[in-house]
C-alpha cells in the first residue's frame, strides 16, 4: 500500500502555552519543552516518532536489496593521502567496511605498514571516532583526540610512535581545536574551555575559549596558560607552531566569521608576550610559513577571491604589507610552501586548478591535473620535493597521485577499485539565472542515455553558507542512486565561497533570501529543461544545508515530491541559546537585533508552516548526540510540520542514537540510513527499481 492509500497516525505532540516577544513581534513556541532531550516526555517521543518511521521504512520492499547494493559497493579499500613527519610515512586506510579508518605507519614507502592506531578498538559499536591528530616533527609522537557519539567535545592522549606504548597524559574539554607539537617535542599547544556540567554538557553554550601549553607526562591540571580574554567571551584560539620552530601563531576566531585576528609569541624568547600583528576583525588571514620575521599569508583583505601577502613583524605598517601572489579571476582556496614555492589551490568555477609560483610571485607552472574535479593534499615540509594529491570527481574514486615537484610530473600512487565503470555515467556543469539575474553554476550527474521526458527521479543537494565550497566529490551512495536511474543534481549557490568572499556575503544575514532563491531556481531549471517534474525531485541538505531545505519547502512546498532536511537549523530565533550556536550570528544575524530579527522571522522554517498546507513527502534527520545543531532543531519542526501538514504524503523524523552531527559516524551507520533515505525516497517519487 502507497502512502497516498492511508494516513499515518503521528505520536502526539501537545503544546504548552509558550510565547515570547521580539522587539513586539509576539511568538508562540508550543513545542518549547522537546528542547529538553533527557526528559522523559521527550524520550517517549523519540521513541515513538522513531517506531513509526522505522515501521514505514521497513515496508519499502526493495529496501533490502538497496542496503545490501550498498554494503556491496562500499566494500573497497580506501586510503588516505600519506604524509611524512621525521623518517616516518603515515596514512590512513579503511579496509572497506571497518567503521573508522586505521592510522598506519611505514619507514619508506615500499616497506610493510604498521598499525600505529586503530579507532575500532576504542568502543564495541565504533562510535568513538579520531577527531584528530598531531605528530611531533620529529615522528615519534602522536597526539590525538577522541570524540564520542559524534560529540564535538575532545579527549586527547599521547602515544609513542616506535613502539605504540600509551604515556599517561590525558586531557579533557576540548573543542573546536587541534594540537600543535613545540619543536623540542617536549609538549604542544592545544585549547579547551572550562569543565561542563556533566548533565548539560551537550545544550550548554560554549564561551570563554583558553588557550594551554600541554607539557609531556603532566596533568593537565599543571598546563600553562598561554592566552585568555576574560574581555572577549566569544573568541576562539588556534595556536600553531611555525616550522622553524620560533614562533607561535596564533589566529583568534569570532564565531562562524571568516574574519580574524593574528597573534604571535616568540617561542625563542621565554618571557615572551603575545603580539597582537592585526587587531582589526576586517578580513580572514591564514598563515602559511615564514621566513624568519617575514609572515607569508592568503588573506581575502582587498581580494575577495584571495591573494598572498607578506608582513614584516619588524616593521608590520599596513601600508608597506608586500602582495606577492595577486587576486586572480579563480578563488585562491589554500596555500602551503614546498620546494621552496607556494603550491596554490584555486577553485576555478568549483572545479580545482592547481599553480606553482617561486617565492616572488613568479608563476612557473600549472599543475596537469588528471580531469574535472577537485584535489586534496599537496602537504609537506618547506624542502620537500615530492607531494601527494587525492583526485575526485562525481565519478571518479579517489585517486591518490605521488607529484614531483622539481620536474612537474605526477604518477598514480593508489587506484581505488569500486565495482562499477565511470564511463556508464557523465557528469556536465550548466549554469542557470536565479531570480535577480545572477549566473549559478549546477554539476548534473547521471547515467549515460537517460532520456529528458521530465520522469527522472532527481535529488538536488547543496550547502549555501558559511563560506563553503562544494566540489566534484565521489559517493557511493549517490553511485547507487544514479544506478536506479536517479539524476544527482549540485549547485552552487551563494553562501559557499566558491566565487570568493562576495559570492559569501551575498548569501548571508538580510541577504539569505538569495541562497534560497537560487535554490528554488535551480529546481525550476531541472523542471524546465525536462529531466524531472515535481513529484519526481527531491531536495536535500545538511545543518545549514538542512535549514536551506526547511525554508525552501515551507516557501515552495508544490515544487518538491520530496524533502530530506538533515541536522538542520530549524528554529531561527533560539539557535543562539545552545552550545556553538551563537557562533553562526555572524552568518545568519541575531534574533536580538530589532534590525536583524525580520528577516530571519520570515524565512525560519519553524516559523513558516502554514496550517492546512500539503508539504512535500519529508524525512527529517538527526541524532541524539548532536552537540553542534541541537537536536531540538529538528524535534520542534517535525512536531510542527506534522500537525500543520494537510496531504497524505508522509512526514516522518528519523533520530539516530549514539551519533552526532555527522563527523566521526561508524560506516555501519552511514550504509543504514543511506539505506533508509534512498527506500523512502523510492516510495515518494514512486521510483521503479
Amino acid at each position: 500500500m502507497s502512502y497516498s492509500e492511508k494516513s499515518l497516525n503521528y505520536p502526539l505532540s501537545h503544546k504548552i502555552d509558550q510565547v515570547d516577544d521580539y522587539h513586539d513581534t509576539v511568538v508562540a513556541d508550543p513545542y518549547r519543552w522537546l528542547e529538553d532531550p533527557d526528559s522523559e516526555e521527550t524520550r517517549a517521543w523519540v521513541e515513538a516518532q522513531n517506531q513509526i518511521t522505522f515501521a514505514y521504512l521497513g515496508e519499502v520492499s526493495v529496501r533490502e536489496k538497496i542496503q545490501q547494493r550498498l554494503h556491496k559497493l562500499w566494500d573497497y579499500e580506501k586510503y588516505g593521502i600519506p604524509f611524512k613527519e621525521g623518517e616516518n610515512y603515515f596514512y590512513f586506510k579503511n579496509n572497506g567496511l571497518q567503521n573508522q579508518s586505521v592510522l598506519y605507519t611505514l619507514k619508506s614507502l615500499d616497506s610493510e605498514p604498521r598499525v600505529l592506531l586503530d579507532p575500532n578498538k576504542l568502543s564495541d559499536d565504533g562510535t568513538v571516532a579520531l577527531s584528530g591528530l598531531a605528530i611531533s616533527d620529529n615522528g615519534k609522537l602522536l597526539a590525538y583526540g577522541m570524540a564520542t557519539s559524534g560529540s564535538d567535545w575532545q579527549e586527547w592522549k599521547v602515544i609513542d610512535v616506535e613502539t605504540g606504548a600509551d604515556f599517561p597524559d590525558h586531557l579533557n574539554w576540548i573543542k573546536f581545536s587541534g594540537a600543535s607539537w613545540t619543536n623540542d617535542h617536549q609538549g604542544f599547544f592545544y585549547s579547551r574551555y572550562d569543565e561542563p556540567n556533566e548533565k548539560t554538557k551537550l545544550e550548554d553554550i560554549n564561551y570563554y575559549q583558553k588557550l594551554y601549553y600541554h607539557q609531556l607526562g603532566t596533568p593537565q591540571a599543571d598546563d600553562i596558560l598561554i592566552y585568555q580574554r576574560i574581555d572577549q567571551k566569544e573568541w576562539g584560539f588556534n595556536g600553531v607552531v611555525t616550522e622553524d620552530g620560533c614562533y607561535l601563531i596564533i589566529s583568534v576566531w569570532l564565531g562562524t566569521d571568516s574574519r580574524n585576528l593574528v597573534f604571535y609569541k616568540d617561542l625563542t624568547n621565554p618571557n615572551a608576550e603575545v603580539v597582537e600583528l592585526i587587531n582589526q576583525f576586517e578580513a580572514d588571514y591564514s598563515f602559511i610559513d615564514n621566513d624568519e620575521n617575514i609572515f607569508y599569508f592568503r588573506t581575502d583583505l582587498d581580494a575577495p577571491r584571495g591573494r598572498v601577502i607578506a608582513i614584516d613583524t619588524a616593521n608590520p605598517n599596513q601600508e608597506i604589507w608586500r602582495e606577492i601572489i595577486p587576486q586572480a579571476e579563480a578563488t585562491l582556496e589554500g596555500v602551503n610552501i614546498l620546494n621552496n614555492q607556494f603550491i596554490a589551490d584555486y577553485l576555478e568555477d568549483a572545479r580545482s586548478q592547481v599553480k606553482i609560483f617561486d617565492l616572488k610571485g613568479t608563476l612557473i607552472r600549472n599543475v596537469e591535473l588528471p580531469g574535472l574535479g577537485a584535489v586534496d593534499g599537496f602537504g609537506g615540509k618547506r624542502g620537500d620535493t615530492e607531494t601527494f594529491y587525492k583526485f575526485t570527481s562525481f565519478t571518479t574514486p579517489g585517486t591518490i597521485y605521488r607529484y614531483n615537484l622539481v620536474t612537474g610530473k605526477s604518477e598514480v600512487f593508489r587506484e581505488t577499485n569500486v565495482d562499477f565503470n565511470p564511463d556508464d555515467y557523465e557528469t556536465k556543469q550548466v549554469f542557470y539565472q536565479s531570480k535577480d539575474g545572477t549566473q549559478v553554476p549546477m554539476f548534473i550527474t547521471h547515467k549515460k542515455g537517460i532520456q529528458l521526458d521530465g520522469n527522472n527521479p532527481t535529488y538536488l543537494y547543496a550547502y549555501g553558507g558559511f563560506n563553503v565550497s562544494l566540489t566534484p566529490n565521489f559517493s557511493v551512495s549517490m553511485l547507487v542512486w544514479m544506478e536506479m536511474g536517479g539524476v544527482y543534481a549540485m549547485p552552487n549557490i551563494r553562501g559557499g565561497g566558491e566565487y570568493g568572499e562576495e559570492w559569501h556575503q551575498a548569501g548571508m544575514k538580510d541577504k539569505k533570501q538569495n541562497v534560497f532563491d537560487d535554490f528554488i531556481a535551480a529546481a525550476e531549471w531541472l523542471i524546465a529543461n525536462n529531466y524531472t517534474k515535481p513529484e519526481k525531485l527531491a531536495i536535500a541538505g545538511g545543518s545549514n544545508g538542512g535549514l536551506l531545505v526547511g525554508a525552501c519547502m515551507t516557501q515552495r512546498p508544490e515544487l518538491f515530491g520530496a524533502a530530506l532536511p538533515a541536522v538542520g537549523v530549524m528554529d531561527m530565533l533560539r539557535f543562539h541559546k545552545f552550545t556553538i550556536g551563537w557562533a553562526w550570528t555572524a552568518e545568519y544575524g541575531s534574533p536580538d537585533n530589532p534590525q536583524e530579527f525580520p528577516a530571519l522571522y520570515a524565512y525560519s522554517p519553524l516559523h513558516n508552516l502554514k496550517p492546512g498546507t500539503a508539504y512535500p513527502a519529508t524525512l527529517i534527520t538527526t541524532a541524539d548526540h548532536d552537540d553542534r545543531v541541537v537536536p531540538a532543531h529538528s524535534f520542534k519542526f517535525a512536531a510542527a510540520l506534522q500537525t500543520a501538514h494537510n496531504g497524505n504524503a508522509p512526514v516522518l523524523i528519523r533520530i539516530e542514537t549514539k551519533a552526532g552531527h555527522g563527523a566521526g559516524k561508524p560506516t555501519a551507520k552511514i550504509i543504514e540510513e543511506a539505506a533508509d533515505k534512498w527506500a523512502f525516497l523510492v516510495r515518494a517519487l514512486a521510483v521503479e527499481v
